[in-house]
């Protein structure tokens, strides 16, 4: 399975179709069992038949249904690897004893982590739960990655850092982390000198430092005000999943995220510059990631892939040309060209051997199915010959649509001269929907307390599968690409307050697929607001 990619869809069937052995680090954040309906958070179709699924029974059957899980994902795990679960305390006695201990030894347990947090409730009967439980097994007693020296700034810290560090190096203490921070020294004294007050600093080599980190990680809840806040209700910390991805794998190292919810793991994965796999039931959660992954990213980054249940036309038929040629290819079920030339027009082969050639293209001719003739049989003279002789179609001409003369050209080659050529249609191999339409509408409000113009916009989206979310980019910049400011708006309005000047404003509207479509607006706001 290609990595760097989000997936819709149920991990346990996805999970058994990924390669054995094949995986660094898992983390999984399972919805906790906690019976209570604010579990279903997205609200989706495919949220609500996962929370269907494991609340059909008791303790014993939320533990069967994870249990299942868990066993593939030690499947595919490395002998070297590294999990990662996290629960509270709802469940999770039973299930270090009823499903780590069980599938994965208790000799392969690592850790029990504590993300300790602070939120303020009112309570007079008992202790405040104020902890998640995060258990680290490895999958055999083979050395596992444990990068404990040289601990890196967290990302919330390297918003203050600049990153980047080398041997002459500063070690920063902090009394509150209780743990070594390794930063670049000439650029701590440029720019950072007087951020930590509490902070004492100790020059030395990278590998003098011997401080394994606390198995108690403490980081606050992410609230409204927070730079990372997406507006998931149980969103996690970015500085505590780069915690346990930094320390359990390296660059390069594939991490799985199961249970992907709003994406926190793969955004860091990302960022670290680990591969990585995250999988989702909820259509909201793999389009809420994948715009995390879009804000986030620049030039620099690793490409990715997003696989949806349907797939908007336009995106399919106006993308790259050889990417969708081995996407579509792979789709069918066949072997992708290498070579992007020099192919004789043939761009893949089944598992049979027999030549696929796809168009990009809608309509199909007779012109195309003539030349597929002829490339087939020089292709693999043998072969064509052997599926003649089997009655066994010679190729395959994969197209959007096909017109009625490649139509008739196929069935005359069939009767008359026994050389069967399939033709298939892309919506036969991956189901195509529209994307979802989408206008705005823009009003002027009252002036703020400050006598600032205030413009109310509002997104209204259309589409058969209904409208899931809208995201907001208000400094949109096409180069770039859209980087959402709010990333989950279900209303699709929003208040902006407008100086005088120039905006580019940008939102995208999710339908219940996955399907998205963008609409772009240009204000001039002078004395009066102009829309381009």
């Amino acid at each position: 399975m290609p990595v760097n990619k989000l997936i819709l869809g149920d991990n346990l069937e996805i999970l058994k179709s990924i390669e054995a052995d094949s995986i660094d680090l898992i983390y999984l954040d399972p919805p906790f069992f906690s019976n209570r309906n604010y579990e279903v958070i997205w609200g989706d179709a495919g949220e609500i038949r996962s929370f269907q699924d494991r609340w059909s029974g008791g303790i014993d059957h939320y533990i069967g249904w994870l249990k299942e899980r868990v066993e593939e994902m030690r499947r595919v795990l490395k002998p070297t690897g590294s999990l990662f679960l996290h629960c509270d305390w709802h469940a999770n006695a039973n299930i270090r004893v009823d499903i780590l201990d069980k599938l994965f030894g208790s000799e392969n347990f690592k850790n029990e982590i504590i993300w300790f947090y602070h939120r303020w409730t009112n309570t007079s009967k008992t202790f405040q739960k104020m902890h998640d439980t995060i258990f680290w097994y490895g999958k055999t007693k083979a050395a596992i990655t444990f990068n404990k020296n040289g601990y890196p700034p967290t990302s919330s810290q390297l918003k203050k850092f600049e990153k980047g560090w080398d041997q002459n190096v500063v070690y920063l203490k902090s009394k509150k982390v209780k743990q070594y921070i390794v930063y670049n020294r000439e650029k701590f004294e440029r720019n950072c000198k007087n951020i930590d007050t509490d902070a004492r600093l100790v020059y030395r080599e990278t590998s003098e430092l011997k401080i394994a980190p606390p198995d108690v990680l403490e980081f606050s809840v992410i609230n409204s005000q927070a730079d990372e806040f997406i507006g998931y209700p149980t969103q996690k910390p970015e500085d505590l999943l780069y915690k346990l991805i930094y320390t359990a794998s390296n660059e390069g190292d594939t991490v799985l995220d199961p249970f992907m919810g709003g994406g926190t793991a793969i955004a860091v994965a990302d960022k670290l510059n680990r591969r990585w796999l995250g999988i989702d039931q909820s259509a909201m959660a793999v389009k809420v990631t994948e715009l995390r992954l879009q804000k986030q990213q620049d030039l620099f980054s690793a490409p990715y892939t997003v696989q949806l249940h349907k797939y908007d036309y336009d995106t399919l038929r106006y993308k790259d040309a050889f990417a969708f040629e081995a996407w579509i290819v792979r789709q069918f079920g066949g072997t992708p060209n290498a070579k992007q030339r020099g192919d004789m027009g043939l761009d893949g082969k089944t598992a049979a051997g027999a030549p696929i050639q796809v168009k990009r293209s809608d309509n199909i001719g007779r012109g195309v199915v003539d030349n597929f003739k002829s490339a087939a049989e020089r292709f693999d003279k043998n072969l064509f010959d052997k599926n003649i002789a089997a009655q066994k179609p010679i190729g395959y001409i994969i197209a959007f649509s096909f017109g009625k003369g490649a139509v008739e050209e196929v069935a005359r080659l069939k009767n008359k001269e026994d050389r069967i050529i399939k033709l298939v249609t892309v919506e036969s191999i991956v189901p195509i929907a529209v994307k979802p339409a989408i206008g705005v509408h823009i009003s002027e409000l009252e002036k703020d307390e400050k006598g600032v113009r205030r413009i109310e916009f509002a997104a209204a989206g259309e589409s058969p599968a209904g409208i899931e979310f809208y995201s907001w980019d208000f400094a949109y910049d096409a180069e770039k690409g859209f980087k959402p400011e709010v990333f989950i708006d279900k209303e699709g309005k929003q208040i902006y307050s407008c100086k005088a000047g120039l905006y580019h404003i940008a939102v995208k509207v999710v339908d219940n697929d996955g399907l998205e479509n963008i609409e772009t607006i240009k204000l001039k706001i002078n004395g009066k607001i102009e829309r381009e």
